[in-house]
């Protein structure tokens, strides 16, 4: 499984990744294990290609140390690195990680086993993770904001813009298996390219006339996203084609192990029933 890093060429372009360059490989790794995770497979090795340009930016240590810490927290083996991104890709800039999981085919999840009914457990976000990026590029374009503006509403150290939009992706690793290991999980969409809406189907691909109510007021979405919409004047249907919105994994359950998951909350772990499933195909809001 091969996923291309567009967060690190927006950080580039705008000046804002020299302090950070160790969150890169964390999101490296987080998109290609938090993929893998919605086999219920387990990560097992992780392997990089980078451009040529790296180096010369005096990033690629960073990043590997970043790789490094992101393989140690979803005990995937980083099998090493290779200069050949350029014959891979066109970008300037670019990391591209290569992924490898194990699981065995009868243990698979592959949502086959939905009905209406089932609910939807939403985990939260760290916030933007890598996904949206040509829009916030727009928004900064067009509407005179600033990557140096302070976030309106935040709680503790005062965080702008520029500094919430590089907050390294979530590693679900450890909470989903465990949640998979005790029973009940039918189904499991990452939420990346294709934003909340879009990806939630991902869920549902074996699933012909179900689909899933969203209850709007079930979490709180984060600050970054409001200041994006605001100063974007952007719908909210186009955030939610383009942004996880707060939400970064969505697990289909069975109501049982909902009740399960949302009474076990420990450890730093958050976990929200964000919907259910039901017949029609799609996803709306109620």
């Amino acid at each position: 499984m091969k996923t291309r890093l567009s967060k690190l060429d927006f950080a580039i372009q705008t000046g804002i990744q020299e302090a950070i360059g160790v969150d890169f490989g964390v999101d490296l790794v987080a998109l290609n294990v938090n993929n893998i995770i919605t086999y219920g497979a387990i990560p097992s090795t992780l392997s990089l290609m980078y451009s040529d340009s790296l180096p010369d930016l005096g990033l690629l240590e960073k990043i590997l140390k970043g790789v490094d810490d992101g393989c140690k927290q979803s005990e995937c083996v980083f099998k090493g690195e290779v200069d050949i991104y350029d014959a891979y890709c066109d970008e300037i800039y670019g990391l591209v990680g290569n992924a490898v999981g194990r699981v065995r085919v009868d243990s698979a999840i592959q949502g086959e086993n939905i009905v209406a009914g089932d609910v939807l457990i939403g985990l939260p976000s760290s916030g933007v993770h890598c996904s949206g990026f040509s829009l916030v590029t727009r928004v900064l374009a067009q509407s005179g904001l600033s990557l140096k503006d302070q976030l309106p509403g935040g709680s503790g150290k005062p965080i702008t813009l520029g500094e919430a939009l590089m907050v390294p992706t979530v590693i679900y690793v450890k909470q989903v298996l465990d949640i998979i290991s005790k029973g009940g999980v039918k189904g499991i969409a990452h939420i990346t390219d294709g934003g909340f809406m879009r990806s939630i189907l991902r869920a549902f691909h074996n699933c012909l006339g179900l689909g899933a109510t969203i209850y709007k007021d079930a979490w709180e979405v984060p600050a970054v996203f409001k200041l994006i919409q605001e100063a974007g004047r952007i719908g909210d249907a186009e955030m939610r084609r383009t942004f996880n919105m707060g939400i970064g994994m969505v697990l289909v359950v069975s109501p049982d192990a909902a009740t399960r998951i949302l009474a076990e909350q420990h450890g730093g772990y958050s976990a929200y029933r964000i919907g259910e499933v039901t017949v029609g195909e799609g996803v709306t809001y109620w």
